[in-house]
Order: C-alpha cells, then sequence, then structure tokens
C-alpha cells in the first residue's frame, strides 16, 4: 500500500540519503550485508519492569546497509552492539509511542554514539512530544558530554546532533531506502473522556497522547510495526499484502499473574485497577486479535513481539492461537533474532 500523504520529511539531511521455524533464525556473527532488508528484534518483552534474559521493546532495519532504529526501550544499545553493528551508525530512529519500555533507551543510544565519534545528525521521528523527549534526554547527557569535551577528543557538543521531530499521519519519511507510513492507533483509546463528562472533565482529548503504527516499504519487503495498540480497522489497512507484521501479543492473564506476584495489584485503589485492566483489554491485542487482523490484512508472516513476561519464557502455544485464524507462519520473536 502506497499512500499520497503530505510528505512530512523533516531534517533533510538525515542519513540514509523466509522464516525457517517458529524461533525465527539464529543470530547471525558474519558481516552485515549491504544490500537488501534484514530485521533482528533488538528486544521483545513488554515493560515496564525489566527482566533478566529480553531487553524492552526495540528493533532494528537495515536497509542496503543503512541502519533504521524503531523503539528503543531499555537495552536497545547494548543488543544493537551485540548483534554486530556499531552505534554510532544509527542515524534515524522511530518511536511509536512515548512509554518507557520503548523510549527509554533513546538517550543512551544517542549519547553512546557521540562518545563514538558520530558526527552526523540522528533525528528521531515520533508522534507529538518526541521532540521534548530527545531535548530532554540531550540536556541529561550534556553533563557528561561537556565533562567529555574538557577530556579531550570531542568538540561538538552534543546538542548539535540529536534533533527530535513530532510527526503526524501519512507518510512522515522518505529516503532512498525507505518510505515510512504512519497511522494513529488505538493504544491510548481507552484516555477519551465521554462527551458526558463535561468540558471540566480531567483529560481533554485534545491532551490525550498519541501512539503510532508503522509501515515500511522497502525496496525488497514490506514490514507493518503494530507498537502497541488494540484491534482497529485503520492498522488492517495499514498492513495489506505486508511480507512482515511484527505485532505485539498480550495476555490479560499473564500480566494480572505478574502484577499479582510482585504485589502491584494489592497496593492499587480501585480506581487504578479499574483502569488498568480497561487498558489491559482495549489498549493491546490478543493472539486472537492478531490472527484475525493478520488474516484480513492478507500478510505473509507473523512475529510477535512485545511479548506479556511470561517466567519460562515459553511462547509456542501463543503461535498456536494465532494459527487458529491465519494460515501463515508465526514467529516468536527473541532478542537479536533475525527474520
Amino acid at each position: 500500500m502506497r499512500r499520497l500523504a503530505t510528505l512530512l520529511v523533516l531534517g533533510i539531511g538525515v542519513l540514509g540519503a523466509a522464516p525457517l521455524a517458529r524461533d525465527g533464525v539464529a543470530q547471525t556473527t558474519e558481516a552485515p550485508s549491504k544490500s537488501g532488508t534484514r530485521l533482528i528484534t533488538l528486544g521483545t518483552v513488554a515493560g515496564p519492569p525489566p527482566r533478566a534474559n529480553r531487553a524492552q521493546s526495540s528493533n532494528l532495519l537495515i536497509v542496503n546497509g543503512t541502519l533504521y532504529v524503531i523503539d528503543a526501550g531499555d537495552g536497545a544499545t547494548r543488543r544493537i552492539t551485540q548483534a554486530g553493528f556499531n552505534v554510532r551508525d544509527v542515524g534515524t530512529i522511530f518511536i511509536t509511542h512515548h512509554h518507557d519500555d520503548h523510549t527509554a533507551g533513546v538517550g543512551t543510544l544517542m549519547s553512546v554514539a557521540w562518545d563514538n565519534q558520530r558526527t552526523k545528525p540522528i533525528n528521531v521521528y515520533g508522534p507529538p512530544k518526541t521532540e521534548d523527549l530527545v531535548k530532554a534526554a540531550v540536556q541529561y547527557f550534556t553533563i557528561s558530554a561537556d565533562i567529555r569535551i574538557a577530556d579531550g577528543g570531542r568538540t561538538i557538543p552534543i546538542g548539535q546532533l540529536f534533533f527530535g521531530h513530532d510527526v503526524g499521519t501519512g507518510v512522515i519519511y522518505k529516503d532512498a531506502n525507505i518510505t515510512v507510513t504512519a497511522i494513529e492507533n488505538t493504544h491510548f483509546d481507552f484516555q477519551k473522556v465521554p462527551a458526558s463528562a463535561g468540558p471540566n472533565a480531567a483529560r481533554p482529548n485534545a491532551a490525550r497522547p498519541k501512539s503510532y503504527s508503522y509501515r515500511f516499504d522497502t525496496p525488497g519487503r514490506v514490514i507493518v510495526f503494530t507498537g502497541d495498540t488494540g484491534p482497529t480497522e485503520a492498522l488492517v489497512e495499514l498492513a495489506k499484502g505486508a511480507d512482515l507484521l511484527v505485532s505485539e501479543a498480550n495476555s490479560i492473564e499473564e500480566r494480572m499473574q505478574d502484577l499479582t506476584k510482585s504485589g502491584q495489584w494489592q497496593v492499587m485503589t480501585p480506581e487504578e485497577q479499574a483502569r488498568i485492566k480497561r487498558q489491559m483489554a482495549e489498549g493491546h491485542l490478543s493472539t486472537d486479535d492478531v490472527g484475525k487482523m493478520a488474516t484480513r490484512a492478507g500478510v505473509k508472516t507473523v512475529v510477535l513481539t512485545h511479548l506479556t513476561w511470561k517466567a519460562d519464557d515459553d511462547y509456542a502455544a501463543w503461535a498456536d492461537e494465532v494459527q487458529k485464524h491465519f494460515a501463515g507462519p508465526v514467529l516468536i520473536a527473541k532478542d537479536l533474532k533475525e527474520f
């Protein structure tokens, strides 16, 4: 699907001028290919708590040797290095939304790139407040950067290299390798204030945060990232004919067990409990949702990621649940797997 939407590319000097098994393809240690399209899932567990064996949401897309990062949760920088790439070579980042399990690693990624002598801009694109996010990260790491400039070896202030861009929907970015189309999804729709709440409601709809899903059209493949979202017809349309649908997978039952085991559930007020249960049900995709959406969109392969944490790390049954509604391959993402 190619959309004739307004091109919103900001900062024109940005860099960039077949599944084998359910768990994907084993990590490669060979030199990165300079042609074609590759996807490496860097972080694959849902947050916000950190987990021992999986980093939080992040993906690395490599197209003709150019690196693009989609979300940068905690652990993204280390995973890029473990995948055999230099963080300095990341020039373009896309953020789906501003929950910290998708953004906590953005500042570290930028700072490490600067430490490693990056001299070209890094541009970060995402929904409203992406510019604020990057400015705050720059301010945080300027303390370290100023000391390193005094140490020697660097002369460029860190703030001169990093730029955040608030983008809308439609075609938001295009270069020689990729065309990126964004839609607003329903991850935050549960926060909408009903009309009956009146004009003095605590959170006007205009102030509600935005969450995006992205479609990447590359010369060789089409890859769609759902981000965090509930079911929505717009996402089905966005994913039409995609080679890969990289979808979140959410289990209310597993999340409730985890909240109870950690003691979080017990200290919530009844209002907090009601709101988080609504967010679980309306703001995320179940395995049934994923399977039905994949079939309607006619995608070729589904990759499940942003996985609700399970102590045994066994998600084979989740793939089976998706395949009740979808006849194609369903793969379970792991950190540093290539698809």
